[in-house]
């Protein structure tokens, strides 16, 4: 199943009608994007492969000297049975992060992990012109499935008068929902309070505010 077929047309339209609520009395832009992943993390994979080889080659030692007595067994002495065994073990490791998602996370590591979030994050800022508003108060909700991080980027417009602390509360009260298997209701929570925080903050709408970036949730494989 893809990222697409994981929300339905009414998930689509709930989130859009969130979106054109919260900035129905704000002067401020809410963009909601949400990725499968936020890199490819090959490491994952070489890492993998060489993990299955040397486990294989241990095992292969292993038989041969404490299962396989009969020196009739001439095969497990040849070098280049040997060879075939642990490269074939080291090929199938290397597929295995591909089918395994826990795994692949396990042998990137939290640090590479968040690294590639804020990167992709930072990049779909640009690419979706979140910072291209009059006054610069465009907030980004980003959420990357496969890294189970999500990430909140107010423009500088709004990071200036708020703190980051705020953003934390609804990136933690989103994650919350993912994990509760609600994602719709936590995205539409978060951009609730998105508004609300803007109202706090004094960003009113005015007369001459108009829609300039498009309602409806992002979506990118």
């Amino acid at each position: 199943m893809t990222l697409k077929q994981k929300f339905s047309d009414q998930d689509l339209d709930r989130i859009k009608a969130a979106v054109k609520q919260a900035e129905d009395r704000i002067s401020g832009e809410i963009v909601p994007v949400i990725v499968e992943r936020s890199g490819q993390y090959t490491l994952a994979n070489y890492r993998s492969a060489l993990l299955a080889a040397a486990f294989t080659f241990v095992i292969t030692i292993i038989f041969d000297r404490y299962i396989v007595a009969d020196a009739s067994y001439a095969l497990y002495y040849d070098p280049l049975f040997v060879f075939v065994v642990v490269a074939l073990g080291g090929i199938l490791g290397g597929l295995l992060p591909n089918y395994v998602g826990g795994l692949k996370r396990m042998l990137v590591g939290q640090v590479q992990l968040d690294y590639a979030t804020r990167q992709r994050a930072e990049n779909v800022f640009l690419e979706e012109e979140v910072f291209n508003t009059r006054h610069r108060t465009g907030i980004m909700i980003f959420i990357s499935f496969f890294e189970h991080e999500v990430i909140v980027i107010a423009d500088r417009g709004i990071s200036k008068v708020v703190e980051q602390k705020q953003w934390d509360k609804i990136v933690a009260g989103l994650i919350g929902s993912i994990r509760a298997g609600k994602i719709v209701d936590g995205m539409e929570t978060a951009i609730k309070r998105c508004g609300e925080i803007l109202l706090e903050k004094g960003f009113h709408k005015t007369d001459d505010d108009i829609n300039e970036l498009r309602d409806d949730l992002r979506i990118d494989q």
